[in-house]
Protein backbone atom coordinates (compact mmCIF):
# COMPACT_ATOMS: atom_id res chain seq x y z
CA UNK A 1 0.00 0.00 0.00
CA UNK A 2 1.52 3.05 -1.03
CA UNK A 3 0.98 6.06 1.32
CA UNK A 4 2.00 9.51 1.77
CA UNK A 5 3.45 10.15 5.18
CA UNK A 6 2.37 13.17 7.28
CA UNK A 7 -0.43 13.90 9.86
CA UNK A 8 -3.58 15.13 8.26
CA UNK A 9 -4.42 18.24 10.51
CA UNK A 10 -1.51 18.61 12.05
CA UNK A 11 0.14 22.11 11.33
CA UNK A 12 3.67 22.49 10.40
CA UNK A 13 6.18 22.91 13.32
CA UNK A 14 7.93 26.31 13.80
CA UNK A 15 10.95 26.80 11.65
CA UNK A 16 13.94 26.56 13.48
CA UNK A 17 16.27 29.58 13.77
CA UNK A 18 20.52 29.01 13.61
CA UNK A 19 22.29 26.58 11.17
CA UNK A 20 20.68 25.50 8.17
CA UNK A 21 20.88 21.66 8.36
CA UNK A 22 22.73 20.19 4.95
CA UNK A 23 22.16 17.54 3.40
CA UNK A 24 24.24 15.02 1.07
CA UNK A 25 20.83 14.96 -1.10
CA UNK A 26 20.70 17.74 -4.19
CA UNK A 27 18.76 20.63 -3.82
CA UNK A 28 14.69 19.79 -4.72
CA UNK A 29 15.75 16.05 -4.55
CA UNK A 30 13.09 13.72 -2.56
CA UNK A 31 13.66 10.00 -1.50
CA UNK A 32 10.63 7.26 -1.38
CA UNK A 33 10.87 4.25 0.68
CA UNK A 34 9.66 0.77 0.68
CA UNK A 35 9.40 -2.12 3.31
CA UNK A 36 8.65 -5.62 2.56
CA UNK A 37 8.77 -8.34 4.87
CA UNK A 38 12.24 -10.56 5.62
CA UNK A 39 12.88 -13.94 5.76
CA UNK A 40 15.51 -14.73 8.70
CA UNK A 41 18.57 -13.83 7.25
CA UNK A 42 20.70 -14.18 10.51
CA UNK A 43 21.42 -12.24 12.97
CA UNK A 44 21.71 -8.34 12.83
CA UNK A 45 24.91 -7.56 13.56
CA UNK A 46 26.36 -10.25 11.63
CA UNK A 47 24.27 -9.40 8.71
CA UNK A 48 26.05 -5.89 9.17
CA UNK A 49 29.59 -7.48 9.81
CA UNK A 50 28.94 -9.21 6.20
CA UNK A 51 27.68 -6.08 4.86
CA UNK A 52 28.88 -2.33 5.65
CA UNK A 53 32.17 -1.36 4.63
CA UNK A 54 34.97 -0.77 7.49
CA UNK A 55 35.22 3.12 7.05
CA UNK A 56 34.89 5.40 10.09
CA UNK A 57 33.21 7.73 8.50
CA UNK A 58 29.52 8.51 6.84
CA UNK A 59 29.98 5.39 4.99
CA UNK A 60 30.55 3.41 8.18
CA UNK A 61 27.86 0.91 9.70
CA UNK A 62 24.67 2.20 11.80
CA UNK A 63 22.97 0.14 14.12
CA UNK A 64 20.89 0.06 17.41
CA UNK A 65 20.72 -3.37 18.81
CA UNK A 66 19.70 -4.62 22.08
CA UNK A 67 19.32 -8.59 22.64
CA UNK A 68 19.36 -9.28 18.93
CA UNK A 69 16.73 -6.87 17.85
CA UNK A 70 16.78 -3.54 16.59
CA UNK A 71 17.90 -1.96 13.27
CA UNK A 72 20.61 -2.00 10.99
CA UNK A 73 21.62 -0.06 8.25
CA UNK A 74 24.51 1.03 5.65
CA UNK A 75 24.33 3.64 2.93
CA UNK A 76 23.80 7.17 3.08
CA UNK A 77 20.34 8.40 1.00
CA UNK A 78 20.41 11.51 2.98
CA UNK A 79 22.01 13.11 5.64
CA UNK A 80 21.74 16.09 7.85
CA UNK A 81 23.79 17.90 9.73
CA UNK A 82 22.78 20.37 12.64
CA UNK A 83 24.95 22.40 14.86
CA UNK A 84 24.08 24.77 18.14
CA UNK A 85 21.60 25.47 20.72
CA UNK A 86 18.63 24.71 17.96
CA UNK A 87 20.36 21.62 16.85
CA UNK A 88 17.47 18.86 17.60
CA UNK A 89 14.81 21.35 16.09
CA UNK A 90 16.90 21.87 13.01
CA UNK A 91 17.13 17.93 12.64
CA UNK A 92 13.72 17.75 13.41
CA UNK A 93 12.54 19.90 10.66
CA UNK A 94 14.75 18.92 8.02
CA UNK A 95 13.62 14.90 8.69
CA UNK A 96 10.15 16.40 8.16
CA UNK A 97 11.23 18.13 4.91
CA UNK A 98 12.19 15.17 3.71
CA UNK A 99 9.08 13.06 4.84
CA UNK A 100 7.00 15.79 3.22
CA UNK A 101 4.76 14.40 0.35
CA UNK A 102 7.05 10.98 -0.02
CA UNK A 103 5.60 8.23 -1.33
CA UNK A 104 5.94 5.36 1.32
CA UNK A 105 5.54 1.60 0.78
CA UNK A 106 5.40 -0.64 4.41
CA UNK A 107 4.19 -4.05 4.11
CA UNK A 108 4.64 -4.48 7.58
CA UNK A 109 3.64 -1.28 9.97
CA UNK A 110 5.60 -1.42 13.05
CA UNK A 111 7.67 1.05 14.69
CA UNK A 112 10.93 1.15 12.92
CA UNK A 113 9.45 0.16 9.37
CA UNK A 114 9.04 2.58 6.23
CA UNK A 115 10.86 5.97 6.25
CA UNK A 116 13.85 5.77 9.41
CA UNK A 117 16.77 8.20 10.18
CA UNK A 118 19.45 7.20 12.56
CA UNK A 119 20.79 10.35 14.51
CA UNK A 120 23.27 11.72 17.18
CA UNK A 121 23.51 14.80 18.89
CA UNK A 122 26.53 16.49 20.51
CA UNK A 123 25.90 16.83 24.41
CA UNK A 124 26.34 21.08 24.24
CA UNK A 125 25.42 23.32 21.22
CA UNK A 126 28.81 24.74 21.66
CA UNK A 127 30.11 21.65 20.70
CA UNK A 128 32.03 21.62 17.13
CA UNK A 129 31.01 17.88 17.02
CA UNK A 130 27.23 19.02 15.98
CA UNK A 131 24.76 16.51 15.08
CA UNK A 132 23.86 14.33 12.61
CA UNK A 133 20.83 12.66 11.21
CA UNK A 134 21.32 9.89 8.74
CA UNK A 135 18.68 8.14 5.85
CA UNK A 136 20.43 4.66 5.17
CA UNK A 137 20.09 3.50 1.90
CA UNK A 138 19.16 0.07 2.67
CA UNK A 139 17.99 -1.38 6.71
CA UNK A 140 17.67 -4.04 8.23
CA UNK A 141 15.30 -4.70 11.14
CA UNK A 142 13.80 -7.10 13.64
CA UNK A 143 11.63 -7.43 16.18
CA UNK A 144 10.72 -10.55 17.50
CA UNK A 145 10.08 -12.84 14.98
CA UNK A 146 9.40 -10.23 12.42
CA UNK A 147 11.47 -9.32 9.96
CA UNK A 148 12.16 -6.37 7.08
CA UNK A 149 14.10 -4.33 4.95
CA UNK A 150 13.31 -0.91 3.76
CA UNK A 151 15.40 1.13 0.95
CA UNK A 152 15.35 4.48 0.40
CA UNK A 153 15.56 5.84 -3.10
CA UNK A 154 15.56 9.13 -5.35
CA UNK A 155 12.21 9.38 -6.61
CA UNK A 156 13.81 10.07 -10.24
CA UNK A 157 16.15 6.85 -9.89
CA UNK A 158 15.07 3.52 -10.41
CA UNK A 159 14.15 1.29 -7.91
CA UNK A 160 15.08 -2.53 -7.10
CA UNK A 161 12.97 -4.65 -4.84
CA UNK A 162 13.68 -4.07 -1.25
CA UNK A 163 15.35 -7.91 -1.02
CA UNK A 164 17.38 -7.63 -4.08
CA UNK A 165 18.54 -4.14 -3.03
CA UNK A 166 20.00 -6.16 -0.03
CA UNK A 167 21.59 -8.61 -1.60
CA UNK A 168 23.05 -6.15 -4.14
CA UNK A 169 24.49 -4.34 -1.19
CA UNK A 170 26.11 -7.49 -0.12
CA UNK A 171 27.49 -8.13 -3.18
CA UNK A 172 28.59 -4.60 -3.70
CA UNK A 173 30.66 -4.34 -0.02
CA UNK A 174 32.18 -8.13 -0.97
CA UNK A 175 33.77 -6.58 -3.98
CA UNK A 176 34.63 -3.26 -2.42
CA UNK A 177 36.81 -5.12 0.10
CA UNK A 178 35.06 -4.53 3.05
CA UNK A 179 36.62 -8.26 4.15
CA UNK A 180 36.48 -9.72 7.33
CA UNK A 181 36.11 -7.75 10.82
CA UNK A 182 39.72 -7.02 12.05
CA UNK A 183 40.67 -6.26 15.61
CA UNK A 184 43.05 -2.84 16.16
CA UNK A 185 45.87 -4.49 17.38
CA UNK A 186 48.06 -3.55 19.93
CA UNK A 187 46.19 -0.34 21.71
CA UNK A 188 48.19 2.56 23.65
CA UNK A 189 46.60 4.34 26.34
CA UNK A 190 46.94 8.41 27.23
CA UNK A 191 45.37 10.98 29.39
CA UNK A 192 42.85 13.13 27.76
CA UNK A 193 42.12 16.54 28.79
CA UNK A 194 42.78 15.66 32.60
CA UNK A 195 45.27 13.19 34.45
CA UNK A 196 43.66 11.13 36.74
CA UNK A 197 44.63 12.79 39.72
CA UNK A 198 43.81 15.93 38.21
CA UNK A 199 40.39 15.20 37.09
CA UNK A 200 39.73 13.67 41.20
CA UNK A 201 40.86 17.22 41.59
CA UNK A 202 38.17 18.84 40.06
CA UNK A 203 35.80 16.48 41.95
CA UNK A 204 36.82 17.59 45.24
CA UNK A 205 36.25 21.55 44.08
CA UNK A 206 32.80 20.19 42.54
CA UNK A 207 31.83 19.24 46.06
CA UNK A 208 33.28 22.08 48.31
CA UNK A 209 30.70 24.16 45.35
CA UNK A 210 28.05 21.68 46.15
CA UNK A 211 28.73 21.93 50.01
CA UNK A 212 28.45 25.89 49.72
CA UNK A 213 24.94 25.28 48.35
CA UNK A 214 25.53 26.68 44.81
CA UNK A 215 24.14 23.68 43.19
CA UNK A 216 22.86 20.14 44.13
CA UNK A 217 24.47 17.85 41.71
CA UNK A 218 26.88 17.83 38.66
CA UNK A 219 28.32 15.19 36.88
CA UNK A 220 31.95 15.34 35.69
CA UNK A 221 33.25 13.49 32.57
CA UNK A 222 36.80 12.58 31.50
CA UNK A 223 38.24 11.42 28.80
CA UNK A 224 40.94 8.67 27.64
CA UNK A 225 42.50 8.84 24.34
CA UNK A 226 44.04 5.20 22.84
CA UNK A 227 46.13 4.93 19.77
CA UNK A 228 45.99 1.47 17.49
CA UNK A 229 48.08 -0.46 15.78
CA UNK A 230 45.50 -0.67 12.99
CA UNK A 231 42.45 1.76 11.98
CA UNK A 232 39.68 0.49 14.38
CA UNK A 233 36.41 -1.15 12.60
CA UNK A 234 33.18 0.10 14.20
CA UNK A 235 32.08 -3.23 13.35
CA UNK A 236 34.66 -4.88 15.56
CA UNK A 237 33.61 -2.45 18.67
CA UNK A 238 30.10 -2.90 18.01
CA UNK A 239 30.04 -6.98 18.04
CA UNK A 240 31.92 -6.98 21.02
CA UNK A 241 30.45 -4.24 23.21
CA UNK A 242 26.98 -6.44 22.29
CA UNK A 243 28.24 -9.51 23.14
CA UNK A 244 29.18 -8.47 26.31
CA UNK A 245 26.45 -6.49 26.99
CA UNK A 246 23.15 -7.61 25.54
CA UNK A 247 20.88 -6.09 27.94
CA UNK A 248 22.78 -2.59 26.95
CA UNK A 249 21.52 -0.44 23.50
CA UNK A 250 24.54 -1.24 21.29
CA UNK A 251 24.64 1.53 18.50
CA UNK A 252 26.74 2.81 15.68
CA UNK A 253 26.12 6.27 13.97
CA UNK A 254 28.78 8.41 12.13
CA UNK A 255 31.89 6.98 13.94
CA UNK A 256 30.46 7.43 17.49
CA UNK A 257 30.07 3.64 18.79
CA UNK A 258 29.02 2.12 22.29
CA UNK A 259 26.30 0.21 24.35
CA UNK A 260 24.09 2.31 26.38
CA UNK A 261 22.31 1.21 29.61
CA UNK A 262 20.07 4.46 29.59
CA UNK A 263 17.49 5.16 27.74
CA UNK A 264 16.92 8.55 27.34
CA UNK A 265 12.97 7.95 25.91
CA UNK A 266 11.32 5.51 23.59
CA UNK A 267 7.77 6.69 21.82
CA UNK A 268 5.32 4.35 20.63
CA UNK A 269 2.30 4.37 19.71
CA UNK A 270 1.36 7.41 22.37
CA UNK A 271 3.09 6.27 24.72
CA UNK A 272 6.82 7.25 26.54
CA UNK A 273 9.20 5.17 29.02
CA UNK A 274 12.54 6.45 29.95
CA UNK A 275 14.93 4.53 32.15
CA UNK A 276 16.97 6.45 34.33
CA UNK A 277 20.38 5.15 35.72
CA UNK A 278 22.51 7.11 38.41
CA UNK A 279 24.16 5.68 41.65
CA UNK A 280 26.93 3.40 41.07
CA UNK A 281 29.24 0.63 42.22
CA UNK A 282 31.86 -1.60 40.76
CA UNK A 283 31.43 -5.21 40.68
CA UNK A 284 33.93 -7.35 42.18
CA UNK A 285 32.85 -10.71 40.23
CA UNK A 286 31.76 -12.71 43.25
CA UNK A 287 28.41 -13.36 43.55
CA UNK A 288 27.93 -12.87 46.94
CA UNK A 289 30.26 -10.16 47.92
CA UNK A 290 28.26 -8.33 44.41
CA UNK A 291 24.72 -9.26 46.44
CA UNK A 292 25.84 -7.45 50.01
CA UNK A 293 27.11 -4.31 47.61
CA UNK A 294 24.15 -4.06 45.79
CA UNK A 295 22.15 -4.06 49.05
CA UNK A 296 24.46 -1.78 50.42
CA UNK A 297 23.94 0.66 46.59
CA UNK A 298 20.35 0.66 47.51
CA UNK A 299 20.30 1.84 51.26
CA UNK A 300 23.14 4.13 50.46
CA UNK A 301 22.24 7.60 51.27
CA UNK A 302 24.39 9.49 48.73
CA UNK A 303 23.68 7.47 45.60
CA UNK A 304 20.10 7.50 46.43
CA UNK A 305 20.21 11.32 46.68
CA UNK A 306 22.02 11.27 43.26
CA UNK A 307 19.10 8.98 41.98
CA UNK A 308 16.45 11.21 42.99
CA UNK A 309 17.92 14.18 41.17
CA UNK A 310 17.96 12.46 37.91
CA UNK A 311 14.33 10.76 38.15
CA UNK A 312 13.03 14.00 39.11
CA UNK A 313 14.41 15.58 36.29
CA UNK A 314 12.95 13.58 33.87
CA UNK A 315 9.58 13.64 34.97
CA UNK A 316 9.53 17.39 35.28
CA UNK A 317 10.39 17.66 31.64
CA UNK A 318 7.73 14.56 30.60
CA UNK A 319 4.86 16.33 32.73
CA UNK A 320 4.16 19.00 30.23
CA UNK A 321 3.83 16.37 27.38
CA UNK A 322 1.66 14.21 28.98
CA UNK A 323 -1.77 13.02 30.56
CA UNK A 324 0.15 11.13 33.04
CA UNK A 325 3.71 10.31 34.05
CA UNK A 326 4.44 7.08 36.39
CA UNK A 327 7.76 6.83 38.50
CA UNK A 328 8.23 4.34 41.06
CA UNK A 329 8.78 4.99 44.79
CA UNK A 330 12.06 3.39 45.08
CA UNK A 331 14.64 2.59 42.39
CA UNK A 332 15.85 -1.01 41.40
CA UNK A 333 19.43 -2.02 41.35
CA UNK A 334 20.39 -3.01 37.18
CA UNK A 335 23.24 -5.54 37.19
CA UNK A 336 25.61 -4.99 34.40
CA UNK A 337 29.18 -7.09 33.66
CA UNK A 338 31.02 -4.70 34.98
CA UNK A 339 29.00 -2.42 37.34
CA UNK A 340 25.23 -1.72 39.13
CA UNK A 341 23.05 0.78 39.02
CA UNK A 342 20.63 2.25 40.50
CA UNK A 343 18.04 1.91 38.12
CA UNK A 344 14.41 3.68 37.45
CA UNK A 345 11.46 3.45 34.47
CA UNK A 346 9.71 6.37 34.18
CA UNK A 347 6.30 5.81 32.23
CA UNK A 348 3.89 8.31 30.21
CA UNK A 349 0.84 8.72 27.96
CA UNK A 350 1.26 11.84 25.70
CA UNK A 351 -1.34 14.52 25.55
CA UNK A 352 -2.90 14.25 21.92
CA UNK A 353 -5.01 17.40 22.69
CA UNK A 354 -1.91 19.67 23.05
CA UNK A 355 -2.04 22.32 19.89
CA UNK A 356 0.12 20.95 17.47
CA UNK A 357 -0.52 17.45 18.98
CA UNK A 358 1.93 15.22 20.52
CA UNK A 359 5.61 15.70 20.46
CA UNK A 360 7.86 13.10 18.14
CA UNK A 361 10.74 11.49 19.80
CA UNK A 362 13.24 14.10 18.83
CA UNK A 363 10.92 16.63 20.39
CA UNK A 364 10.69 14.55 23.69
CA UNK A 365 14.70 14.14 23.76
CA UNK A 366 14.97 18.04 22.90
CA UNK A 367 12.43 18.64 26.39
CA UNK A 368 14.69 16.09 28.45
CA UNK A 369 18.30 16.77 27.78
CA UNK A 370 19.82 17.08 29.72
CA UNK A 371 19.24 15.62 32.90
CA UNK A 372 20.26 15.42 36.09
CA UNK A 373 21.96 11.77 35.05
CA UNK A 374 24.43 13.84 32.42
CA UNK A 375 24.52 17.21 33.47
CA UNK A 376 23.10 17.90 36.97
CA UNK A 377 20.68 20.38 39.28
CA UNK A 378 19.74 23.01 38.82
CA UNK A 379 20.78 22.63 35.18
CA UNK A 380 21.96 26.22 34.28
CA UNK A 381 24.81 26.10 37.27
CA UNK A 382 25.61 22.31 36.81
CA UNK A 383 26.69 23.06 32.75
CA UNK A 384 28.33 26.17 34.34
CA UNK A 385 30.39 24.21 36.91
CA UNK A 386 31.13 21.57 33.78
CA UNK A 387 32.52 23.97 31.56
CA UNK A 388 34.61 25.53 34.18
CA UNK A 389 35.89 21.92 35.42
CA UNK A 390 35.97 19.34 32.44
CA UNK A 391 38.08 21.23 30.44
CA UNK A 392 37.43 19.67 27.12
CA UNK A 393 34.57 19.00 24.91
CA UNK A 394 32.10 15.92 25.53
CA UNK A 395 31.65 15.88 21.83
CA UNK A 396 28.52 13.53 21.29
CA UNK A 397 29.89 11.52 24.88
CA UNK A 398 26.43 11.36 27.32
CA UNK A 399 24.35 13.47 23.57
CA UNK A 400 21.35 11.94 22.58
CA UNK A 401 21.65 9.05 19.88
CA UNK A 402 18.77 6.51 18.59
CA UNK A 403 16.52 6.28 15.63
CA UNK A 404 13.14 8.00 14.68
CA UNK A 405 10.55 7.21 12.21
CA UNK A 406 8.12 8.72 10.21
CA UNK A 407 5.56 8.47 12.79
CA UNK A 408 7.37 10.09 15.17
CA UNK A 409 8.05 6.99 16.92
CA UNK A 410 11.74 5.83 18.11
CA UNK A 411 14.48 5.24 20.87
CA UNK A 412 16.69 7.77 21.97
CA UNK A 413 19.56 6.54 24.87
CA UNK A 414 22.24 8.75 26.10
CA UNK A 415 25.75 7.64 24.22
CA UNK A 416 27.26 6.22 27.51
CA UNK A 417 30.15 3.73 27.48
CA UNK A 418 31.69 5.02 24.02
CA UNK A 419 33.97 5.88 21.97
CA UNK A 420 34.46 8.30 19.09
CA UNK A 421 36.51 6.90 16.47
CA UNK A 422 38.42 9.97 15.13
CA UNK A 423 37.26 10.62 11.18
CA UNK A 424 40.86 11.81 10.12
CA UNK A 425 42.94 9.18 11.96
CA UNK A 426 41.28 6.00 12.33
CA UNK A 427 43.87 4.70 14.74
CA UNK A 428 42.85 6.93 17.27
CA UNK A 429 40.06 6.70 19.15
CA UNK A 430 38.41 8.89 22.04
CA UNK A 431 36.90 7.04 25.65
CA UNK A 432 34.57 8.91 27.81
CA UNK A 433 33.42 8.30 31.39
CA UNK A 434 31.17 10.19 34.02
CA UNK A 435 30.35 10.30 37.17
CA UNK A 436 27.37 11.87 39.53
CA UNK A 437 29.00 14.04 42.15
CA UNK A 438 27.00 15.28 45.32
CA UNK A 439 27.87 16.71 48.87
CA UNK A 440 28.69 13.26 50.31
CA UNK A 441 31.08 12.58 47.49
CA UNK A 442 34.49 11.23 47.56
CA UNK A 443 37.15 11.90 44.56
CA UNK A 444 38.65 8.79 45.16
CA UNK A 445 36.01 7.20 44.89
CA UNK A 446 34.50 9.24 41.99
CA UNK A 447 37.83 8.47 40.07
CA UNK A 448 37.54 4.43 40.54
CA UNK A 449 33.69 4.65 39.14
CA UNK A 450 35.08 6.75 35.89
CA UNK A 451 37.86 3.71 35.37
CA UNK A 452 35.15 0.76 35.73
CA UNK A 453 32.96 2.81 33.40
CA UNK A 454 36.00 2.82 30.85
CA UNK A 455 35.93 -0.95 31.57
CA UNK A 456 33.52 -1.47 28.54
CA UNK A 457 35.13 0.13 25.61
CA UNK A 458 38.32 -0.71 27.24
CA UNK A 459 37.66 -4.64 27.28
CA UNK A 460 36.10 -4.55 23.23
CA UNK A 461 39.49 -2.74 22.21
CA UNK A 462 41.72 -5.28 23.54
CA UNK A 463 42.06 -8.16 21.50
CA UNK A 464 43.56 -9.26 17.90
Amino acid sequence: MTTTVGRPGRPPAPRPSGPAAQRALPAGARLRWRTTRLSDPGPLLELLARSAPASTGPEGPLAWVRRGEGIVGWGEAARVEASGEHRFATAGAAWRDLLLGAPVVDEVRQPGTGPVAFTSLSFDGGSAAGGVLVVPEVLVGRRGCTWWVTTATPVDEPAAPPADALAAALDRTAAEGAGPVRGPGAVRYSDGALSGPRWATAVARAVERIQAGELEKVVLARDLVAETEHAVDPRWLLGRLAEAYPSCWSFAVDGLVGATPELLVRRERGLVHSRVLAGTIRRTGDEERDAALAGSLARSGKDLEEHEYAVRSVVSALAPHCRTTTAPDAPFVLHLPNVMHLASDVTGVLDDDRPGGAPGVLELAAALHPTAAVCGTPTPSAAALIAELEQMDRDRYSGPVGWVDADGDGEVGLALRCARIDPDDGRRVRLFAGCGVVAGSDPVAELAESDAKLVPVRDALAGA
